[in-house]
Order: structure tokens, then sequence, then C-alpha cells
């Protein structure tokens, strides 16, 4: 039985707790005293970060991807070749020693475009003053993954004047996390706790379906799965899947499906979502639909991440690990130092 001395024999580091603050965490980053930017002209916005970091730019991807702004992501090394004087580069490392996004961000200084960076200090801090080069403090909250809202509404403050996303839009999906936590958090550990429920009934390799809106919260669910339950899992565009992955379905599987879907779906997405059920029903498989809060694409994606996320560390501890370490993670970056 999952109760709370079980949540705090294996989350040592208390993770949890931090989550639970997130609705305060991201408020208080949106009210900061944090300057905006002041660049103009611009159509192009790069958002470069890897891990949790990287996570950042894909809902800003999500949020942005219906507006008139060109957006690009890059989790690696190189900037595209579309980058010039109208281009802004975001660039964000929690830690400030991300190698990839310092490489990324030497490539921009060389260029001529305009240039915002996020951390909690570190190298990256150091080259932005050296380079005079816009960068806002950001402090990090027990580690990249959980000072997820801590950027993410601080950098909703600094580019306000740069990307067209509505306050009343960021004022709700504030709203919308309070009313999550409520039903997630660890003072209600309950059968009518979603992210519990979810985390009781994964098993074998989670398999997270999304519609192409709400694939950011589809890969942070696969990451967090990854870094705090050490799991395998994998996530798939439901369009896509019935189109190859579907056929995976026809043998035995170990493999557990996860629907992610959205509060207003495209008409066509939902009446996948209805033909994809029926087909695991008809099959026997058995699965678990998550459904977005209503609201606007933001408030979508952060209360989806926030309820399953909430899910992953509720899963480590039920399968008796500590969510907070990442010792792999730990050895790559120390043998690429």
């Amino acid at each position: 039985m999952f109760n709370l001395d079980t949540l705090k024999k294996y989350d040592s580091q208390g993770i949890h707790k931090v989550y639970d603050r997130w609705p305060e965490i991201s408020r208080e980053s949106y009210e900061s005293n944090l300057d905006g930017i002041d660049f103009k002209d611009i159509n192009h916005i790069v958002f470069a970060g890897m891990g949790g970091s990287g996570a950042l730019g894909d809902i800003f991807y999500s949020v942005l991807s219906k507006t008139n702004l060109h957006v690009s992501i890059v989790k690696g090394y190189l900037l595209p070749k579309t980058v010039d004087s109208n281009t802004l580069l975001v660039a964000t490392s929690v830690s400030g020693n991300t190698v990839e996004t310092l490489t990324v961000l030497d490539s921009a200084n060389k260029m001529n475009c305009k240039v915002v960076c996020f951390s909690s200090g570190g190298m990256m801090q150091e080259y932005c003053a050296k380079n005079k080069i816009e960068h806002r403090n950001v402090p990090q909250i027990h580690s990249p993954r959980a000072s997820f809202t801590s950027f993410l509404y601080s950098m909703l403050k600094t580019l306000e004047s740069v990307i067209p996303v509505k306050k009343e839009d960021i004022t709700e999906s504030l709203t919308h996390l309070e009313d999550t936590r409520k039903r997630i958090s660890w003072n209600n550990l309950s059968e009518n706790n979603p992210s519990l429920n979810l985390a009781e009934w994964i098993s074998g390799v989670p398999l997270i379906y999304y519609p192409w809106g709400l694939e950011a919260a589809a890969i942070r669910f696969k990451n967090s799965l990854q870094e705090n339950a050490k799991t395998h899992a994998i996530a798939e565009d439901v369009v896509e899947a019935s189109h190859n992955g579907i056929v995976c379905w026809e043998k035995p599987s170990s493999v557990k499906p996860i629907l992610i879907e959205g509060e207003d779906d495209y008409i066509k997405t939902k009446e996948r979502w209805k033909i994809l059920m029926g087909y695991f029903e008809k099959n026997m498989i058995d699965y678990r639909e998550v459904s977005s809060v209503r609201g606007s694409i933001l408030s979508k994606l952060i209360n989806l991440v926030y309820e399953l996320d909430y899910s992953t560390i509720y899963y480590a501890v039920i399968s008796g690990r500590d969510p907070s370490p990442i010792e792999s993670i730990d050895y790559v970056k120390k043998m690429m130092s």
C-alpha cells in the first residue's frame, strides 16, 4: 500500500516537495523583477538546450507553432543555417555548464544574431558577462528537471516583448497549476489521485501516444520516466503510428500504451483515438488515457507535464527507486569533460 512513509523512504532528496511548490514557484518566477529584452524585428527564434533545458524549447515550439514566428529547436552542437540578423537565440542551461549549449552559444556569438541566455550561473553566465550578452540568472531548484517551471515562467517574463503569448493565457495556466496540485500531490494519496493511479498501473515499457500539438508533454513524460523511474519509455505521434507502429500490437508485448489526449483535439485526431481504443479493446490490450485541462495550449502543456512528472516520481517510489540520482548521466558528462 502506497503511503507517505514509503514516499519519504525512497525519495531521499525530497523531489516531490519541490513539485508540490510548482504553482508558487511558477507565479513567483513570472512576477519576478527580471528585465525583459528589447530586440526588434525578430522573425526567427532558436531555442537551444539539452535534457530538462531542452524540454523548455519544446514547450515554446508548441506554444508558438500557430504564430508568424519561425521557431527552431537545437538539441546538440550546431545552429541551423537559417540564422541571420533577425534571429534570436534563446540558450538555456539550468546548470550553466552544458557543453552542447555552450558550443551553440559560442557559434551564435560569432554570427550577426541576437542572443539571450538563461542559467543558474556556471560557465554560461561567465561567458555572457565576458562577451556582453544578455543573461538572466534563474536559481536551480533541486535539479534541472525540477526547475522546469521556474525557468519556463522566467523565460515567459523575459521574452514577453518578442513572443506573442497572451498574459491571460499565462495567468490561466498558473490557476490551472494550483487546481492540478490539489488532485496529484502527496497530500492526496487516495484513489482520486490521477498521477498515483497511473503510476500504480505502469509496468513493462510505457508507450506514450500523443497528438502533434502535445508532443512537448509526451517527450517530457518519456524523459522523466527515464530520469526519475529509470525505466525505458517510448513516445510516438498517434497519427504517424497508425501508419507503422500499430502493427507491433499484432503479437503479445510487455509494452503498455498511454494515450495523451487534448480536450479539444482536431476532429480527425479524435476519430483516430476512438479507432485506436477500439483496436486495443478488441485485442484485449490494456491502456490508459490522460486528458489535458481545457484552455490555452500553454495551460494544456504545463499541466500535463505537472501531472505526468508527478506520476514518474510515484512510479519510481513504487519500484523501490530513488527518483533523484542520475548516475548514468553523470558518468557520460564526466567522460565528455
